[in-house]
């Protein structure tokens, strides 16, 4: 690897294994500030594909209260996720989105004794539900509430099937939470449904379909002839 200095020319060269990167090996503040910048750019996306909605969840469980204003990858501190965005973050985002999904519910997150507790008011119950008696959907569609509505947005959020274990009449309300302008966003989906509301709100999106090509899975319109040639630029 070779790097150029403040005057264009070429400064020493550096040999690093086939195994290693340059983003770790070379991403110094003096003479590689470009990798420093791209690493940390990197480091800052978010991929959430594994929530776990089963019994046994972290989710489902009274957690010790801390300040969290980005969901853990696997939605363990959900109830603190929540409570950060009402305190920190958009409140009246968080209570719109879920009316919209449940009309006339609401999300409340309890503090005792240290520890958080995620209570679920919905219209017709009684009383509220706790975590551990949510159905999978109700409480698959509260993370990606947290994910979404997080106080520290990231530059690129992807989401792996959010379709997954909610009922389709929550697919509308989950397109309109997706579609606000917060980070740029990729969604991988098998849901028409999702999709469709998805275009439908922000027809500027991008849809891009899978197809087979001799064998081979390929993006259908992203061929080399299908868009204008781009080229890097100069430095």
């Amino acid at each position: 690897m070779r790097v150029r200095d403040d005057s264009g020319a070429w400064a020493g060269s550096s040999r690093i294994g086939l195994t290693d990167s340059m983003l770790s090996e070379l991403a110094d503040p003096r003479a590689c500030p470009e990798l420093l910048v791209v690493r940390e750019r990197l480091r800052s996306w978010r991929f959430y594909d594994q929530f776990r909605t089963d019994a046994a969840v972290p989710a489902r469980q009274d957690r010790i209260g801390t300040r969290t204003p980005v969901l853990d990858h696997d939605g363990g501190d959900l109830a603190a996720a929540l409570r950060t965005i009402q305190e920190f973050g958009d409140d009246e985002a968080l209570a719109e989105a879920v009316s919209d999904a449940f009309p006339r519910s609401r999300a409340e997150v309890r503090a005792a004794d240290g520890l958080l507790r995620l209570r679920f008011h919905q219209h017709g119950l009684l009383r509220p539900l706790g975590a551990a008696e949510l159905s999978d959907g109700t409480l698959r569609y509260l993370l990606w509430v947290a994910a979404l509505l997080s106080p520290r947005p990231p530059e690129l959020l992807v989401l792996n099937e959010p379709e997954t274990s909610l009922h389709p009449d929550l697919l509308p309300a989950l397109a309109a939470l997706i579609a606000k302008p917060r980070a740029q966003l990729i969604v991988v989906s098998h849901a028409r449904p999702l999709v469709h509301a998805l275009s439908a709100i922000a027809p500027e999106a991008a849809v891009l379909e899978p197809e087979k090509e001799f064998g081979a899975t390929v993006l259908a319109g992203q061929g080399r002839l299908d868009r204008p040639a781009w080229h890097w630029p100069k430095r």
